[in-house]
């Protein structure tokens, strides 16, 4: 591809690892978020009209994480798993990690959204099968 030609640079707010690897299956070469700074937006256009990839640092952390198919769960929602591969309720989890019903609930609505699954065992399989919790004994 020549330089400057087909080139595109998406400038946006979103960040989450699936809008990232759309734009780059899309044929983007740059992606930056809003909040970058004027000096690394101009450079950026200027990098990208002569066909360099531009990614900004959290966009490339996430395009690398999505593209190993790694999955981040926050140190709590790692308990709030453990718990739940233990057979625990929601009711149980809280008083044992000594949080709310209602954050328990939160945390496992967001780990069953990162690890794209429906429900607890689903949850916990895949969790095994990607070594966030060990095999059973």
């Amino acid at each position: 591809m020549a330089a400057g030609h087909g080139s595109v640079l998406v400038l946006t707010t979103y960040d989450t690892d699936g809008d990232i690897a759309r734009a780059v299956a899309a044929g983007a070469t740059g992606y930056l978020l809003k909040d970058a700074p004027r000096q690394d937006l101009a450079a950026a256009v200027r990098a990208t009209a002569r066909g360099e990839t531009v990614l900004a640092a959290p966009v490339a952390a996430k395009l690398v994480n999505h593209v190993r198919g790694g999955i981040q769960l926050t140190p709590r929602e790692t308990e709030v798993l453990r718990c739940i591969a233990r057979g625990l309720s929601n009711p149980e989890t809280g008083r044992e990690l000594f949080i709310s019903e209602a954050t328990v609930k939160s945390h496992v609505m967001r780990i069953f959204e990162k690890l794209s699954v429906k429900d607890r065992t689903a949850a916990v399989t895949v969790a095994i099968a990607r070594g966030i919790l060990p095999e059973p004994r």
